[in-house]
């Protein structure tokens, strides 16, 4: 099938040609001068940081409040009145004792929160927990721009924490009806399960069996399963409206590819390591020089797993947030309608994303495991 790029050509010399247009729409006032007089207004009001005032500057302090972890769930802010409608959740911290209470104390991050004579508050730019007087003021290094506060143990449950045991949660219902309907209907599926038996059978057919092979796949199928589903589950989550980027955050897709490592590296078998340190087929000489390099491979794997997953989903969300927000920075039909037709068009996009990602997680996690198990061939060193 063949698809025309006229209507392609049309869109695009439409957008170009309604930018002047678009420039003239949003005539705004300077946004240092209204970030300096917001600041001064804050500081003489005891706030422990100024809030954005002009649109550009709220749609940044967005987009970044997005695809950072946070302590509460917020769904939508009047902005009249100051009202956040959301709610809170459980904050367990460990500063010279527990401390557990509600993330409602900091009042969105406004507020200095008290907990067994110690003063908290959250800071604006990265999300974190640190501990302060009862003025609830940070203190910056002059030189690194980083907090000098004591920043406690925070072992909180945040919307990233909620939404990993919703997919947890998610993944055993589906798959434990899933399960006991084969036990029923002898060997039939059915339920809510049922529309993800041709996954489990792709995973199988497709990604397990052609690289690991058919004798060892069996033992890696069930963690291949729960990568996969949970990936997808959770890339799904960041495209709902309660704003969850969970696997845009580095610290899940590191415990993810430390697992694949771990996996990859506990099970591998004599010839996996005999490839690495003495690689057969090759002059001794080079030996000693692949080897290292061999080595270092090892650790590069799960640190390709890690920053692949990590920058496809954390951009995908960046850019489909701010093309949203140029809706509000536009303000003429013309910019917010090309706005919303883009962002709608990402969006759809962005569900295939979510299903590649999980995939070519799966995928290489598979090939990793294939390579460890492999069995040693006498070829290689030269036997026929």
């Amino acid at each position: 099938m063949v698809i025309s790029n006229k209507p392609l050509r049309f869109i695009l010399a439409a957008f170009v040609a309604s930018l002047s247009l678009m420039s003239f729409s949003n005539i705004e006032k300077d946004s240092a001068h209204v970030q300096t007089e917001a600041a001064h207004e804050a500081v003489a009001e005891g706030h422990h940081e100024a809030e954005p005032t002009d649109v550009k500057s709220k749609i940044k302090a967005f987009v970044n409040h997005h695809v950072l972890d946070s302590h509460d769930f917020t769904f939508t802010q009047d902005d009249e009145t100051g009202k956040y409608y959301g709610f809170p959740l459980p904050v367990i911290i460990w500063d010279e004792g527990l401390h557990v209470f509600s993330s409602a104390k900091f009042n969105h991050g406004h507020a200095t929160a008290e907990s067994n004579g110690k003063y908290y508050v959250i800071n604006h730019h990265d999300g974190k927990i640190y501990r302060t007087d009862a003025s609830g003021e940070i203190t910056e290094n002059e030189k690194t721009g980083h907090p000098e506060n004591v920043r406690p143990l925070d072992f909180s449950i945040t919307k990233t924490v909620v939404s990993i045991f919703a997919a947890a949660l998610l993944m055993f219902w589906l798959f434990s009806s899933l399960a006991k309907s084969y036990a029923k209907n002898g060997g039939i599926a059915s339920g809510a399960g049922r529309i993800f038996e041709p996954l489990v059978v792709y995973i199988r057919d497709e990604i397990a069996i052609p690289n690991i092979g058919l004798k060892h796949h069996r033992k890696y199928m069930g963690y291949l399963l729960t990568i996969f589903f949970f990936v997808l589950f959770l890339n799904l989550f960041g495209l709902t409206p309660l704003g969850i980027n969970a696997t845009g955050n580095l610290t899940i897709t590191f415990s993810l590819a430390i697992l694949t490592f771990l996996i990859t590296n506990l099970t591998a078998n004599k010839n996996y390591w005999g490839h690495i340190f003495w690689m057969p087929g090759v002059p001794k000489p080079m030996r000693i020089i692949l080897a290292p390099i061999e080595l270092l491979g090892v650790f590069i794997k799960p640190f390709s797993l890690m920053i692949r997953l990590y920058a496809n989903i954390f951009a995908g969300h960046i850019v489909l947030m701010s093309i949203i927000g140029l809706m509000f920075i536009f303000k003429s039909w013309i910019g917010s309608s090309l706005s919303f037709g883009l962002s709608f068009v990402l969006s759809i996009l962005e569900i295939l994303v979510a299903f590649l990602q999980a995939y070519i997680f799966t995928m290489l996690s598979a090939l990793y495991f294939g390579s460890a198990v492999e069995e040693h061939h006498h070829e290689e060193e030269g036997h026929h």
